[in-house]
């Protein structure tokens, strides 16, 4: 039988201190003697339950690492109450340290909380708190919403050029950025003097706004309601859009959230799926060429028509063009 053993709590930073599974608890109550670091949340939360921990006075991994097996093999039982670093080094040196031992304690990880999906948010907000924090970043710290507004466009298209490239490692990475964006224009948000909101709000705001548009998923009764095909959910978002305007005294308009800033073509099919969805393509057919033009309005007037001919077939011209323009750069 092994002389004792030492127990290594962990727990993920990312939850409240003091959640701990069943099998820590089961860990806690049999261990003979509790050890963890001063200022530790997890240490604070169990010695306002109750639970006596000790703390380590050992200078380094090397040392800390000597002093637990040694108790372990002393006590019986002893548990390690993981620091919120994750303690790097520190599971080598107690394996450096047993090794060496011709009866050493028996040495197990219990894991006592787990994170979350969408946790690791949590670590992007901390972050970008630090970076705008005095002890931060300067040029961090001097950005406001519209200095940041290139970046977030340029983002935005390098995300689009990692979804068509089908480069899975640089889509990750492309996507962190966009994320990066929002994360830092909610933090600088926060500090506006008069009318600040935080990462916090964003998110409840666009949680809220996506159950209050999804009615056939999120019913009432919470079973949700009937399927519907694609058309009939894009009817239904319409409808909610065009309601919530009218709640709030604002005249809905059949081109309402397509910005002046998106590249032409692109805005040119969303324009033309609007007009066609609400029926209006008359619109469309009065501005092709007619009569006398000058150039400028021939060109454009054919583009639309080209827009309209190709969308109705399922094309996006935009993705189209961008990718005839790749073979053209690769050739070059």
């Amino acid at each position: 039988m092994s002389a004792g053993r030492l127990t290594l709590l962990l727990t993920s930073p990312r939850v409240a201190a003091g959640i701990l599974s069943h099998d820590a608890w089961l860990a806690l109550d049999e261990a003979a003697l509790v050890v963890g670091g001063d200022d530790e949340p997890q240490v604070e939360a169990l010695r306002t339950m109750g639970v006596a921990v000790q703390t380590l006075a050992a200078d380094g991994q090397a040392a800390a690492a000597r002093d637990l097996v040694d108790r372990a093999t002393e006590l019986g039982a002893v548990v390690w109450v993981g620091s919120s670093d994750g303690d790097p080094g520190l599971t080598d040196a107690i394996a450096a340290e047993v090794s060496r031992l011709p009866d050493p304690p028996e040495v197990e990880v219990v894991v006592g909380s787990y994170d979350a999906p969408g946790s690791r948010l949590l670590d992007l907000v901390a972050v970008m708190d630090r970076l705008r924090s005095l002890d931060g970043c300067p040029w961090d710290a001097e950005q406001t919403h519209v200095s940041l507004v290139p970046y977030l466009l340029e983002e935005a298209h390098e995300a689009v050029e990692a979804i068509e490239s089908g480069d899975r490692a640089h889509l990750r990475e492309e996507l962190g950025d966009v994320l990066l964006q929002v994360a830092f224009h909610a933090r600088v948000a926060q500090e506006h003097p008069t009318d600040p909101f935080d990462v916090d709000d964003v998110a409840a705001g666009i949680v809220e706004k996506l159950v209050r548009r999804h009615p056939l998923v999120f019913a009432d009764d919470g079973v949700g309601g009937e399927a519907a095909d694609v058309r009939a959910v894009e009817a239904s978002w319409e409808a909610i859009k065009a309601a919530e305007k009218t709640a709030l005294g604002v005249t809905p308009r059949l081109l309402d959230g397509i910005p002046d800033s998106m590249p032409s073509l692109a805005r040119a099919t969303k324009i033309v799926q609007r007009v066609r969805r609400s029926g209006r393509e008359d619109v469309l057919e009065a501005v092709l060429p007619q009569g006398e033009t000058t150039p400028a309005e021939e060109a454009g007037r054919e583009l639309l028509d080209l827009v309209a001919r190709w969308q109705r077939r399922g094309v996006d011209p935009e993705a189209a063009l961008r990718g005839t323009l790749r073979e053209v750069a690769a050739r070059l």
